[in-house]
Protein backbone atom coordinates (compact mmCIF):
# COMPACT_ATOMS: atom_id res chain seq x y z
CA UNK A 1 0.00 0.00 0.00
CA UNK A 2 2.74 2.52 0.53
CA UNK A 3 3.98 2.19 -3.28
CA UNK A 4 0.55 3.21 -3.96
CA UNK A 5 -1.86 0.20 -4.70
CA UNK A 6 -5.53 0.84 -3.93
CA UNK A 7 -6.26 -2.67 -2.92
CA UNK A 8 -9.72 -2.48 -4.22
CA UNK A 9 -9.87 -5.20 -6.77
CA UNK A 10 -10.76 -2.76 -9.88
CA UNK A 11 -7.49 -0.90 -10.25
CA UNK A 12 -4.48 -2.84 -11.80
CA UNK A 13 -2.05 -2.76 -9.18
CA UNK A 14 0.48 -3.87 -11.24
CA UNK A 15 2.46 -0.76 -10.86
CA UNK A 16 2.70 -0.87 -7.08
CA UNK A 17 4.01 -4.28 -7.01
CA UNK A 18 6.65 -3.31 -9.91
CA UNK A 19 7.59 -0.54 -7.34
CA UNK A 20 7.65 -2.36 -4.18
CA UNK A 21 9.74 -5.67 -5.63
CA UNK A 22 12.57 -3.25 -6.95
CA UNK A 23 12.63 -1.74 -3.14
CA UNK A 24 12.82 -5.04 -1.61
CA UNK A 25 15.18 -6.98 -4.55
CA UNK A 26 17.54 -4.68 -4.12
CA UNK A 27 17.33 -3.57 -0.31
CA UNK A 28 20.80 -4.21 1.94
CA UNK A 29 19.94 -5.91 4.85
CA UNK A 30 22.74 -7.10 6.07
CA UNK A 31 21.93 -10.38 5.62
CA UNK A 32 18.67 -10.12 7.55
CA UNK A 33 15.46 -11.03 5.76
CA UNK A 34 13.76 -8.16 4.01
CA UNK A 35 9.81 -8.41 4.07
CA UNK A 36 7.04 -7.07 2.08
CA UNK A 37 3.42 -7.14 3.20
CA UNK A 38 0.40 -7.54 0.98
CA UNK A 39 -2.15 -7.00 3.76
CA UNK A 40 -5.33 -8.89 4.71
CA UNK A 41 -8.75 -7.23 3.67
CA UNK A 42 -7.38 -6.35 0.42
CA UNK A 43 -8.07 -7.13 -3.33
CA UNK A 44 -5.21 -6.76 -5.72
CA UNK A 45 -5.62 -6.94 -9.68
CA UNK A 46 -2.37 -7.66 -11.25
CA UNK A 47 -1.51 -7.90 -15.16
CA UNK A 48 1.22 -10.40 -15.99
CA UNK A 49 4.33 -9.98 -13.81
CA UNK A 50 7.71 -11.36 -13.44
CA UNK A 51 9.98 -10.82 -10.35
CA UNK A 52 13.26 -11.25 -11.59
CA UNK A 53 16.39 -11.43 -9.26
CA UNK A 54 19.35 -11.83 -8.63
CA UNK A 55 18.45 -9.69 -5.94
CA UNK A 56 21.00 -7.88 -3.05
CA UNK A 57 18.55 -9.01 -0.20
CA UNK A 58 19.92 -12.58 1.21
CA UNK A 59 16.28 -13.50 1.75
CA UNK A 60 12.81 -12.17 1.04
CA UNK A 61 10.27 -12.47 2.61
CA UNK A 62 6.53 -12.03 0.73
CA UNK A 63 3.81 -12.00 3.22
CA UNK A 64 0.35 -12.32 1.70
CA UNK A 65 -2.61 -11.68 3.86
CA UNK A 66 -4.96 -10.15 1.29
CA UNK A 67 -6.23 -11.89 -2.61
CA UNK A 68 -4.30 -11.26 -5.61
CA UNK A 69 -6.81 -11.63 -8.83
CA UNK A 70 -6.06 -12.23 -12.30
CA UNK A 71 -7.64 -9.58 -15.38
CA UNK A 72 -10.99 -11.46 -17.06
CA UNK A 73 -9.31 -11.96 -20.12
CA UNK A 74 -7.38 -14.49 -21.95
CA UNK A 75 -5.46 -11.33 -23.70
CA UNK A 76 -2.70 -11.48 -22.23
CA UNK A 77 -1.44 -14.88 -23.54
CA UNK A 78 -1.62 -13.53 -26.97
CA UNK A 79 1.00 -11.23 -26.08
CA UNK A 80 3.82 -14.44 -25.92
CA UNK A 81 3.01 -14.45 -22.07
CA UNK A 82 2.78 -18.07 -20.26
CA UNK A 83 2.86 -16.95 -16.87
CA UNK A 84 1.30 -14.68 -14.89
CA UNK A 85 2.84 -14.12 -12.34
CA UNK A 86 6.58 -15.28 -12.37
CA UNK A 87 9.80 -15.24 -10.37
CA UNK A 88 12.75 -15.98 -11.82
CA UNK A 89 16.54 -16.07 -10.47
CA UNK A 90 15.40 -15.47 -6.68
CA UNK A 91 16.93 -17.17 -4.15
CA UNK A 92 16.09 -18.10 -0.50
CA UNK A 93 12.59 -16.50 -1.53
CA UNK A 94 9.89 -17.18 1.15
CA UNK A 95 5.78 -16.49 0.48
CA UNK A 96 3.69 -17.59 3.04
CA UNK A 97 0.06 -15.91 4.58
CA UNK A 98 -2.94 -16.99 4.34
CA UNK A 99 -4.05 -15.15 2.00
CA UNK A 100 -5.48 -16.30 -1.72
CA UNK A 101 -4.05 -16.42 -5.47
CA UNK A 102 -7.07 -16.37 -7.73
CA UNK A 103 -6.49 -17.12 -11.72
CA UNK A 104 -10.15 -16.28 -12.25
CA UNK A 105 -9.85 -19.22 -15.23
CA UNK A 106 -12.98 -19.91 -16.52
CA UNK A 107 -13.05 -17.39 -18.81
CA UNK A 108 -10.27 -19.71 -20.26
CA UNK A 109 -11.97 -22.77 -19.38
CA UNK A 110 -14.18 -21.63 -21.70
CA UNK A 111 -12.74 -20.14 -24.46
CA UNK A 112 -10.86 -22.45 -27.33
CA UNK A 113 -7.63 -21.79 -26.24
CA UNK A 114 -4.95 -24.43 -26.13
CA UNK A 115 -1.71 -22.30 -24.86
CA UNK A 116 -0.24 -23.57 -21.65
CA UNK A 117 0.14 -20.91 -19.16
CA UNK A 118 0.59 -21.29 -15.09
CA UNK A 119 -0.83 -18.45 -12.57
CA UNK A 120 2.02 -19.43 -10.35
CA UNK A 121 5.82 -20.08 -11.68
CA UNK A 122 8.95 -20.46 -10.26
CA UNK A 123 12.39 -20.30 -12.63
CA UNK A 124 15.82 -20.58 -10.78
CA UNK A 125 14.41 -19.93 -7.43
CA UNK A 126 16.83 -22.14 -5.25
CA UNK A 127 15.87 -22.66 -1.45
CA UNK A 128 12.13 -21.43 -2.18
CA UNK A 129 9.21 -21.93 0.86
CA UNK A 130 5.90 -21.83 -0.29
CA UNK A 131 3.47 -21.99 2.70
CA UNK A 132 -0.34 -21.70 3.74
CA UNK A 133 -1.81 -19.71 0.67
CA UNK A 134 -5.10 -20.83 -1.11
CA UNK A 135 -4.30 -20.97 -4.80
CA UNK A 136 -7.49 -20.76 -6.63
CA UNK A 137 -8.91 -21.60 -10.40
CA UNK A 138 -6.00 -21.02 -12.60
CA UNK A 139 -6.12 -20.84 -16.09
CA UNK A 140 -4.37 -23.75 -16.84
CA UNK A 141 -1.90 -25.08 -14.14
CA UNK A 142 -1.54 -23.66 -10.66
CA UNK A 143 1.95 -24.07 -9.74
CA UNK A 144 5.23 -24.47 -11.77
CA UNK A 145 8.42 -24.98 -10.10
CA UNK A 146 10.95 -25.44 -13.13
CA UNK A 147 15.23 -24.90 -12.76
CA UNK A 148 14.69 -25.49 -8.65
CA UNK A 149 16.77 -26.92 -5.89
CA UNK A 150 15.96 -27.00 -2.27
CA UNK A 151 12.49 -26.13 -2.15
CA UNK A 152 9.40 -26.60 0.57
CA UNK A 153 6.28 -26.37 -0.47
CA UNK A 154 3.92 -27.24 2.22
CA UNK A 155 -0.06 -26.43 3.92
CA UNK A 156 -1.17 -25.45 0.87
CA UNK A 157 -5.00 -25.44 -0.72
CA UNK A 158 -5.13 -25.78 -4.32
CA UNK A 159 -9.00 -25.66 -5.76
CA UNK A 160 -10.36 -25.71 -9.50
CA UNK A 161 -13.26 -27.65 -10.83
CA UNK A 162 -13.04 -30.77 -11.88
CA UNK A 163 -14.15 -30.55 -14.85
CA UNK A 164 -11.57 -27.28 -15.72
CA UNK A 165 -8.76 -28.37 -18.40
CA UNK A 166 -5.10 -28.89 -17.45
CA UNK A 167 -5.40 -27.22 -14.40
CA UNK A 168 -2.57 -28.97 -12.86
CA UNK A 169 -1.95 -28.16 -8.83
CA UNK A 170 1.81 -28.03 -9.03
CA UNK A 171 3.75 -29.20 -12.05
CA UNK A 172 7.61 -29.71 -11.39
CA UNK A 173 10.38 -29.93 -14.13
CA UNK A 174 14.40 -29.88 -13.72
CA UNK A 175 13.97 -29.56 -9.95
CA UNK A 176 15.70 -31.11 -7.09
CA UNK A 177 15.45 -31.66 -3.60
CA UNK A 178 11.69 -30.63 -3.60
CA UNK A 179 9.35 -31.35 -0.82
CA UNK A 180 5.31 -30.94 -1.37
CA UNK A 181 3.83 -31.34 2.46
CA UNK A 182 0.59 -31.67 4.20
CA UNK A 183 -1.48 -30.03 1.33
CA UNK A 184 -4.74 -30.20 -0.23
CA UNK A 185 -5.30 -30.40 -3.68
CA UNK A 186 -8.80 -30.30 -6.00
CA UNK A 187 -8.13 -29.48 -9.41
CA UNK A 188 -9.34 -30.33 -13.29
CA UNK A 189 -5.89 -32.23 -13.69
CA UNK A 190 -2.41 -33.82 -12.24
CA UNK A 191 -2.56 -33.14 -8.44
CA UNK A 192 0.79 -33.23 -8.69
CA UNK A 193 2.91 -34.08 -11.73
CA UNK A 194 6.33 -34.75 -11.72
CA UNK A 195 8.09 -33.54 -15.22
CA UNK A 196 11.43 -34.75 -16.76
CA UNK A 197 14.91 -33.42 -15.12
CA UNK A 198 13.39 -33.76 -11.59
CA UNK A 199 14.77 -35.99 -8.93
CA UNK A 200 14.91 -36.25 -5.17
CA UNK A 201 11.18 -35.29 -5.34
CA UNK A 202 9.30 -35.96 -1.88
CA UNK A 203 5.74 -36.68 -1.73
CA UNK A 204 4.56 -36.39 1.65
CA UNK A 205 0.47 -35.92 3.28
CA UNK A 206 -0.83 -34.77 0.10
CA UNK A 207 -4.72 -35.01 -0.34
CA UNK A 208 -5.87 -34.92 -3.64
CA UNK A 209 -9.47 -35.04 -5.33
CA UNK A 210 -11.14 -34.39 -7.55
CA UNK A 211 -8.31 -34.40 -10.17
CA UNK A 212 -6.23 -36.80 -12.41
CA UNK A 213 -3.99 -37.92 -9.32
CA UNK A 214 -0.50 -37.66 -8.97
CA UNK A 215 1.96 -38.54 -12.11
CA UNK A 216 5.53 -38.98 -12.87
CA UNK A 217 5.31 -37.46 -16.56
CA UNK A 218 4.47 -37.26 -19.35
CA UNK A 219 8.29 -37.92 -20.65
CA UNK A 220 9.52 -38.35 -24.21
CA UNK A 221 7.22 -36.20 -25.73
CA UNK A 222 8.65 -35.20 -29.39
CA UNK A 223 11.21 -38.28 -29.13
CA UNK A 224 12.88 -36.03 -26.56
CA UNK A 225 15.83 -37.60 -23.96
CA UNK A 226 14.05 -37.27 -20.55
CA UNK A 227 14.98 -38.89 -16.98
CA UNK A 228 13.12 -38.18 -13.75
CA UNK A 229 14.94 -40.32 -10.69
CA UNK A 230 14.65 -40.53 -6.93
CA UNK A 231 10.45 -40.04 -5.92
CA UNK A 232 8.71 -41.03 -3.13
CA UNK A 233 4.77 -40.18 -2.31
CA UNK A 234 3.79 -41.56 1.17
CA UNK A 235 1.34 -40.77 3.07
CA UNK A 236 -1.51 -39.78 0.28
CA UNK A 237 -5.02 -39.66 -0.22
CA UNK A 238 -6.64 -39.83 -3.61
CA UNK A 239 -10.60 -39.41 -3.71
CA UNK A 240 -12.75 -39.72 -6.87
CA UNK A 241 -9.72 -39.27 -8.89
CA UNK A 242 -9.53 -40.40 -12.69
CA UNK A 243 -6.16 -42.07 -11.98
CA UNK A 244 -4.20 -43.04 -8.50
CA UNK A 245 -0.57 -43.16 -9.26
CA UNK A 246 0.64 -43.02 -12.65
CA UNK A 247 3.84 -42.74 -14.57
CA UNK A 248 3.03 -42.03 -18.28
CA UNK A 249 5.64 -41.88 -21.26
CA UNK A 250 5.53 -42.11 -24.88
CA UNK A 251 7.39 -43.92 -27.43
CA UNK A 252 10.04 -43.46 -30.18
CA UNK A 253 11.94 -41.84 -26.90
CA UNK A 254 14.61 -42.43 -24.56
CA UNK A 255 15.84 -41.72 -21.15
CA UNK A 256 14.99 -43.07 -17.24
CA UNK A 257 12.42 -42.92 -14.73
CA UNK A 258 13.50 -45.23 -11.69
CA UNK A 259 14.23 -45.32 -7.85
CA UNK A 260 10.17 -44.45 -7.21
CA UNK A 261 8.02 -45.11 -4.30
CA UNK A 262 4.77 -45.44 -3.61
CA UNK A 263 4.16 -46.30 0.17
CA UNK A 264 1.31 -46.03 2.31
CA UNK A 265 -1.37 -44.71 -0.15
CA UNK A 266 -5.58 -44.59 0.96
CA UNK A 267 -7.20 -44.44 -2.16
CA UNK A 268 -11.35 -43.54 -2.38
CA UNK A 269 -13.13 -44.41 -5.06
CA UNK A 270 -10.28 -43.84 -7.41
CA UNK A 271 -10.35 -44.55 -10.87
CA UNK A 272 -7.40 -46.71 -12.71
CA UNK A 273 -5.63 -46.58 -9.43
CA UNK A 274 -2.02 -48.25 -10.42
CA UNK A 275 -0.51 -47.50 -13.62
CA UNK A 276 2.49 -47.68 -15.84
CA UNK A 277 1.68 -46.47 -19.29
CA UNK A 278 4.52 -46.60 -21.94
CA UNK A 279 2.26 -45.80 -24.78
CA UNK A 280 1.09 -42.39 -23.47
CA UNK A 281 -0.51 -40.28 -26.51
CA UNK A 282 -1.47 -36.27 -25.73
CA UNK A 283 -5.34 -37.27 -26.33
CA UNK A 284 -4.36 -39.92 -22.94
CA UNK A 285 -5.30 -43.01 -24.97
CA UNK A 286 -3.47 -46.07 -25.75
CA UNK A 287 -1.75 -46.27 -29.29
CA UNK A 288 -3.11 -48.74 -31.25
CA UNK A 289 -1.25 -47.76 -34.41
CA UNK A 290 2.22 -49.03 -35.07
CA UNK A 291 4.93 -49.23 -32.15
CA UNK A 292 8.08 -46.64 -32.52
CA UNK A 293 11.10 -48.12 -31.51
CA UNK A 294 13.05 -46.92 -27.84
CA UNK A 295 10.93 -46.37 -25.13
CA UNK A 296 11.96 -44.75 -21.38
CA UNK A 297 13.39 -47.43 -19.14
CA UNK A 298 11.22 -47.40 -16.07
CA UNK A 299 12.78 -49.82 -13.46
CA UNK A 300 13.30 -49.83 -9.45
CA UNK A 301 9.46 -49.15 -8.78
CA UNK A 302 7.95 -50.35 -5.79
CA UNK A 303 4.65 -49.98 -4.68
CA UNK A 304 3.96 -50.91 -1.00
CA UNK A 305 0.83 -50.53 1.82
CA UNK A 306 -1.80 -49.41 -0.79
CA UNK A 307 -5.27 -49.64 0.12
CA UNK A 308 -8.69 -48.53 -0.88
CA UNK A 309 -11.01 -48.84 -3.50
CA UNK A 310 -11.46 -48.25 -7.22
CA UNK A 311 -13.96 -47.52 -8.93
CA UNK A 312 -13.45 -49.43 -12.40
CA UNK A 313 -12.31 -53.09 -12.73
CA UNK A 314 -8.80 -52.49 -14.14
CA UNK A 315 -7.26 -51.65 -10.67
CA UNK A 316 -3.68 -52.10 -11.56
CA UNK A 317 -2.50 -51.64 -15.21
CA UNK A 318 1.07 -52.28 -16.11
CA UNK A 319 1.45 -51.47 -19.94
CA UNK A 320 5.03 -51.29 -20.89
CA UNK A 321 7.18 -51.33 -24.15
CA UNK A 322 7.13 -54.18 -26.01
CA UNK A 323 10.95 -53.77 -26.27
CA UNK A 324 12.33 -51.99 -23.15
CA UNK A 325 9.93 -53.04 -20.65
CA UNK A 326 9.96 -52.60 -17.19
CA UNK A 327 12.06 -53.78 -14.60
CA UNK A 328 12.16 -54.52 -10.87
CA UNK A 329 8.57 -53.26 -10.58
CA UNK A 330 7.41 -54.55 -6.64
CA UNK A 331 4.28 -54.70 -4.89
CA UNK A 332 3.72 -55.58 -1.79
CA UNK A 333 0.92 -55.38 0.87
CA UNK A 334 -1.49 -54.37 -1.76
CA UNK A 335 -5.29 -54.37 -1.24
CA UNK A 336 -7.62 -52.71 -3.59
CA UNK A 337 -10.83 -53.43 -4.02
CA UNK A 338 -14.86 -52.86 -6.02
CA UNK A 339 -16.04 -49.52 -5.59
CA UNK A 340 -18.93 -48.71 -6.49
CA UNK A 341 -20.76 -50.04 -9.31
CA UNK A 342 -17.25 -51.81 -10.03
CA UNK A 343 -18.29 -55.79 -9.63
CA UNK A 344 -14.77 -56.94 -9.48
CA UNK A 345 -11.19 -55.53 -9.75
CA UNK A 346 -7.53 -57.06 -11.58
CA UNK A 347 -4.77 -56.86 -13.67
CA UNK A 348 -3.62 -56.01 -16.68
CA UNK A 349 0.14 -56.52 -18.02
CA UNK A 350 2.24 -55.99 -20.53
CA UNK A 351 6.30 -56.91 -20.46
CA UNK A 352 6.33 -55.53 -16.51
CA UNK A 353 8.84 -58.07 -14.59
CA UNK A 354 9.53 -57.92 -10.58
CA UNK A 355 7.79 -59.31 -7.93
CA UNK A 356 4.65 -58.95 -5.61
CA UNK A 357 3.33 -60.40 -2.39
CA UNK A 358 0.43 -60.05 -0.71
CA UNK A 359 -1.77 -58.32 -3.12
CA UNK A 360 -5.35 -57.73 -4.31
CA UNK A 361 -5.90 -57.97 -6.99
CA UNK A 362 -3.59 -60.97 -7.95
CA UNK A 363 -0.64 -59.93 -9.62
CA UNK A 364 0.33 -62.63 -12.44
CA UNK A 365 2.66 -61.19 -14.31
CA UNK A 366 5.12 -60.53 -11.57
CA UNK A 367 6.52 -63.62 -10.20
Amino acid sequence: MDYGATGNGQIDDSQAFNKAWKDICNANAGGETVTLEIPRGKTFLLNPLVFQGPCKAKAIRIQLGGTLIAPLSTSWANEGVDTWIQFSNVDNLYLDGDGKIDGRGSIWWQSCMKKSVYALHFNNCNGLQLKGLTHLNSPRAHISIKNCKDVIVSDLKISAPDESPNTDGIDISDSTNVQILQSIIATGDDCVAINAGSSFINITGVVCGPGHGISIGSLGDGGAYDTVEQVHVKNCTLRDTQNGVRIRTFQGCSGYARKISFEKIVLSNARNPIIINQFYQDNGKFSKGIMKAGAIEISDVTYSDIRGTSANDQAIDLRCDNVVGCRNIVMRNIDITPGVDCPKTYTVCNNAHGTATETQPRVPCLS
